[in-house]
């Protein structure tokens, strides 16, 4: 009669210590109240086919094909279901702008707007070839 007894005052004492050991990890799961910052040297948001639709990266400096050397420039590229990065956010030590393209189907229609070094501008084109460029 004692072992059941001691038997169940056991089993009693594990049951209630198992229940504070899963309360003390339910108060762990909660948020924190201050806002977290998140690093990395590049972020790429991906739809549910998982083809990349929105990044942020920065490119390296490097010499380009015409022998300019590229500044190393932070882009934000928003791209469509088809792949074509269709709004373009750029910025380096000398030139920063924005970039929108026509959709999918079509080659030639954007607008760019541009600020280098002192000097500013925007350029527009239609896919059927007409070309506006503002400066100030």
């Amino acid at each position: 009669m004692t072992s059941t007894k001691f038997l169940l005052a056991l089993t009693a004492a594990n049951f209630f210590l198992a229940i504070a050991l899963l309360a003390q990890n339910f108060g762990v799961a909660r948020a924190e109240s201050e806002a977290s910052v998140l690093r990395a040297r590049g972020l790429q948001i991906v739809d549910e086919q998982g083809r990349v639709r929105a990044s942020i990266s920065v490119l390296p400096a490097s010499p380009s094909q015409d022998g300019i050397v590229q500044e190393e420039t932070v882009l934000l590229r928003l791209i469509t279901e088809r792949g074509r990065p269709s709004v373009k956010i750029g910025a380096s030590e000398h030139a920063s702008g924005l970039s929108v393209a026509g959709p999918s189907g079509t080659k030639d229609t954007y607008a760019i707007l541009e600020a280098r070094d002192e000097t500013s501008m925007l350029r527009l084109r239609n896919e059927n070839g007409k070309e506006q460029l503002v400066k100030p």
